[in-house]
């Protein structure tokens, strides 16, 4: 596999905007393991190899158990997620899939119930966030296996790509 378009050095204005998502869900005060947890489960629905290797080994950089890492495709069967992650979850399938119900009154009351308004906006930023990169990662055929991991405290940044 090789990549259509080098889009990172083809267009660093766009790339440089999308880093300005990141640099805002950065100081936002969402935990970063969840927008871990939020960015991997996206891309996961999304099929985004690059981000899912992005995604998993930053998780990894800032201490994530594997476990929890191998059963986020099936988090409603486990007992491995806060109630708070159960619902930032389904707060991301919801919004990632809007097309395929534009997000439930019940899941919107199921996270009203775990976030505030201001971290259910920008928690609804890093879906959107990450759906972009996905989208970016996808149509251009980013080869995933190649990204290494900031150090622990730059993990969450990610201004590189998805």
């Amino acid at each position: 596999m090789k990549p259509r378009i080098e889009y990172r050095k083809v267009a660093p204005g766009v790339m440089e905007a999308m880093s300005g998502l990141e640099r805002a869900l950065a100081s936002s005060g969402l935990e970063p393991s969840l927008l871990d947890l939020v960015k991997l489960r996206a891309s996961q629905i999304n099929g985004c190899a690059y981000c899912i290797d992005m995604h998993t080994k930053d998780a990894r950089a800032r201490g994530e158990s594997e476990q929890r890492l191998y059963e986020l495709n099936a988090w409603r069967e486990t007992p491995f997620y806060s109630e708070r992650e159960r619902a930032a979850l389904d707060w991301t399938e919801a919004v990632t899939l809007v097309a395929d119900g534009h997000v439930p009154d019940e899941v919107y009351e199921r996270v009203r119930q775990q976030f505030t308004e201001q971290e259910l906006v920008n928690l609804t930023l890093a879906v959107v966030a990450i759906n972009g990169w996905n989208r970016f990662a996808i149509s251009f055929r980013a080869v995933p296996g190649t990204y290494q991991p900031r150090s622990h405290d730059q993990a969450h940044l990610a201004p590189a790509g998805a």
